[in-house]
Parts: structure tokens; C-alpha cells; sequence
């Protein structure tokens, strides 16, 4: 019998599975049950007009950490998928690196939910770039094969 993942290779796992996550470049600076932090680097693809990240980008980040911040505090098996995303942009995501820190709020049997700030660095300091408050349903994690 295999040990059970750890949070951090669960978050690893699901993260760089084909999809749009992977291809963005997402990568899993830490993760514990509850709590996940996901960051993705500038790239002129991922921009709006005025060189910003784009807020699609922006949210698919808090959307993605949100996930996993409740993944990771649910039994083995089961996984969590948005039913509701709410976002506040409070300022332009204009530096190298976005990061999403996740926290899983609350977590049930059927529904959680989750909150998100999305800081970037920009001349040295951190600056929170968007709020997120995310609900979740819990659902079966889906087989390898799944697409």
C-alpha cells in the first residue's frame, strides 16, 4: 500500500497536468493543508494592452490556488472545482511574478470555500494586486485518463 501525497505533490500533481494551468507556466511555491501559494511569471502572452497582467490570468491563478487550498485540507480522492468566483482588481499586476495565496475558509462534505489575495513586486515591494473569494463543490479526484 502507497503512503498518501503529501499537499505539496497533490498541488504538484494537478498543477502540471496538461491544460491551461501547465501552459501558463504556474508553479507551486508552497502548500500545506488549507493553504496554497501559486505563482506565474511575466510573459508578453499573459499581458493586456498596457503591458498588465491580464485579469483572465490574474483570476485563472486565484481560481487555480483556491482549488487547491481546499484539495489539500479534503480526504484522499476527493477534489474541489469552482461553482463561484468572485475578484476585486485593486491595482495593476505590472511587476515579474504574480503569486496567489490561497486559504481554504471554510470546508464541507459537499461546498467550501476560499479566499485569495494575488500580490506582485514591483521597485521592491509587495503589493496586493486582487481579492478573490472563491466556492467550491467536492466532487471525485478524476482518473488519469480523464481529460
Amino acid at each position: 500500500m502507497s503512503e498518501p501525497m503529501t499537499a505539496a505533490q497533490l498541488v504538484e500533481m494537478v498543477t502540471s497536468r496538461p491544460g491551461y494551468t501547465s501552459s501558463v507556466g504556474t508553479r507551486v511555491l508552497f502548500a500545506e493543508p488549507g493553504r496554497v501559494h501559486l505563482a506565474v511569471n511575466r510573459r508578453p502572452d499573459l499581458l493586456q494592452f498596457s503591458g498588465f497582467f491580464h485579469g483572465g490570468v490574474i483570476a485563472g491563478l486565484a481560481d487555480h490556488a483556491a482549488g487547491g487550498a481546499v484539495t489539500t485540507a479534503l480526504p484522499a480522492g476527493r477534489i474541489a472545482v469552482t461553482i463561484d468566483l468572485h475578484i476585486n482588481f485593486l491595482s495593476p499586476a505590472d511587476g515579474p511574478t504574480i503569486v496567489a495565496k490561497a486559504k481554504a475558509i471554510q470546508v464541507g462534505t459537499t461546498v467550501s470555500v476560499a479566499n485569495v489575495e494575488v500580490t506582485t513586486q514591483a521597485n521592491g515591494e509587495e503589493r496586493l494586486c486582487a481579492f478573490c473569494t472563491v466556492t467550491l463543490r467536492t466532487v471525485d479526484m478524476p482518473s488519469k485518463a480523464a481529460r
